[in-house]
């Protein structure tokens, strides 16, 4: 069943965490919701082992609740490292400790990866961080599988997401698991930032500037967003931006970190779910609308993107 209030997510903040991803947290999990309706969303709390400096010094938080605030938790987030090779005071380390042995899904955003592995919960997991600390990471945690080129990693209930701006892509993803495509595409349009990008880390990592900037994509995607039950092609997303397929295909790799066919499919799942949410029962409609074609591929592309069938995904998500 989606969360209602009474699923409680706690954020631990230390000493030089960056307040950015407090921000994506305190956006994504604590703001109200007035565009659901009246869906219940989650709680949210800070935390902390005591008084907390931010980034740099640039300001302190005061009255925040201890890390009791964590034993009634059911989402735990870890804090950033600005120093990671540096563990966190052991309070916060055994506070995680509890948390996962009671089953509360962990969370890490960005070097909060190194907090989580610390404790020891990230031991034969899977598991990214920022590329800056791939290397660093791998030496100190062999017994964690680094993931380096992705925005984030699930491993059962723990989860990290790979840079700053990752934190929104996997809280999103966390927000999709929990009630479902439609809100989270909800969620998405107003912080303006897109649902689902495909695109890993390597886009990010640092190379030479072009000297002449390609123009956005933005207006082939709008355009083939609305023909997604169409027989769409590579050439005619070429020929709708009036780009050769070969230069197309280098844009979407520079600029979205994916391949044209790629962005369609994925486009074209979360179609698929937003109708099944929305209460469509039969596959074969659910796959002509979504240009999946079949039934057989919907249940395979969504599958193989939720973990879930047709029919669980509608039992999780549907309209009651």
């Amino acid at each position: 069943m989606p969360p209602d209030s009474s699923h409680r997510v706690a954020m631990v903040v230390d000493n030089g965490s960056n307040p950015f991803e407090m921000g994506v947290a305190t956006e994504l999990f604590g703001l109200s919701r007035p565009e659901l309706g009246d869906r219940p969303w989650y709680s949210f709390t800070l935390c902390a082992s005591g008084p907390v400096t931010m980034s740099h010094g640039f300001f302190t938080l005061s009255g925040v609740p201890d890390l009791s605030a964590l034993d009634d938790a059911d989402t735990v987030i870890a804090p950033n490292r600005p120093d990671p090779l540096t563990p966190p005071p052991e309070p916060v380390l055994a506070a995680l400790r509890r948390a996962r042995a009671r089953g509360a899904r962990l969370v890490g955003f960005c070097t909060g990866a190194f907090t989580l592995a610390h404790a020891g919960v990230l031991d034969g997991r899977r598991a990214t961080t920022h590329w800056r600390w791939a290397d660093e990471f791998r030496a100190l945690f062999p017994r964690t599988a680094l993931v380096p080129d992705v925005l984030y990693v699930a491993d059962e209930d723990v989860h990290t997401a790979a840079g700053s701006a990752a934190a929104l892509d996997l809280g999103l993803h966390l927000i999709r698991l929990d009630h479902g495509a439609e809100v989270a595409n909800a969620v998405s349009r107003r912080l303006v930032f897109a649902a689902h990008r495909d695109g890993g880390q390597r886009q990010f990592v640092a190379r030479p500037v072009p000297p002449v900037r390609d123009r956005s994509l933005g207006d082939v995607l709008a355009w083939a967003r609305e023909r997604l039950a169409e027989p769409l092609t590579v050439p005619a997303l070429a020929a709708a931006a009036a780009l050769s397929p070969a230069t197309l295909h280098r844009r979407f790799r520079r600029e979205l970190g994916t391949t044209p066919l790629a962005w369609l499919t994925a486009e074209r799942v979360d179609l698929a779910r937003v109708l099944i949410e929305r209460g469509e029962t039969r596959l074969d409609v659910v796959a002509r609308r979504s240009g999946l074609g079949s039934p057989s591929n919907l249940r395979a592309q969504l599958r193989r993107r939720t973990g879930l069938s047709p029919t669980d995904y509608r039992k999780r998500f549907g309209v009651a």
